[in-house]
């Protein structure tokens, strides 16, 4: 097994982050040390990293190399030497696949918080739609807002639901279908283009009970 294997099962994205001194909240989120990050916008998996305003993202190792400035190979070495990895006593495969298991549920967990946080600032945003663009009298033209939140709000409040109340098949179900083909990744960026715009104009959805 070579340093960058023994290092990629070795840490998680996660550990190194807070270990170099990100702080990552509880879904996940954190501000990108890449760009000037106002609003966390990087979100921080076990394995991987992917910031939804700078694009940033890889493994580890990456992370570690984009941090401090460091070829890959000096990456590597520094996450050995920071985390206390053996190079010549590289883990068993037991302890490797255990590491795998334990991964992927905390990937799981990982994932239904980040689609857990991101609809219900969808489900808060339609909500407030629904208020700010009703029709004021019949004659006047119905705003795309107000339709979009007639069409929305019920579907993701059913998503969110089965996040807070559905059995475990039920909740994989719904984070399977929200992560595929990037769809989570792109309500996040569009509701920080809304969040920003509204700000912008002087509103923010954020302080709507």
């Amino acid at each position: 097994m070579n340093l960058f294997e023994i290092v990629k099962y070795g840490v998680s994205c996660r550990e190194a982050a807070e270990l170099y001194g990100v702080e990552v909240n509880r879904y996940g989120m954190a501000l990108c040390p890449f760009h000037n990050d106002r609003h966390p916008s990087l979100y921080v998996a076990d394995d991987h990293y992917y910031c939804f305003a700078c694009g940033e993202h890889g493994d580890v190792i990456d992370f570690a190399a984009r941090l401090f400035g460091l070829p890959l190979y000096e990456a590597a070495q520094r996450l050995a030497a920071d985390f206390h990895l053996t190079p010549d006593k590289p883990p068993s495969a037991a302890a490797l696949h255990a590491k795998r298991i334990r991964t992927e549920a905390q990937q799981l967990r990982e994932n239904e918080r980040l689609c857990l946080s991101v609809l219900s600032d969808y489900a808060r945003v339609l909500r407030d739609w629904k208020v700010q663009y009703a029709p004021q009298s019949p004659d006047k033209p119905v705003h795309a807002r107000f339709v979009g939140a007639c069409h929305e709000l019920d579907r993701t409040e059913y998503y969110l639901d089965i996040l807070c109340a559905g059995d475990s098949h039920e909740r994989a179900e719904v984070i399977q279908q929200q992560m595929a083909d990037e769809k989570l990744d792109r309500l996040r960026r569009r509701l920080e283009k809304i969040h920003k715009e509204e700000l912008e104009d002087g509103y923010d959805t954020a302080d709507v009970a």
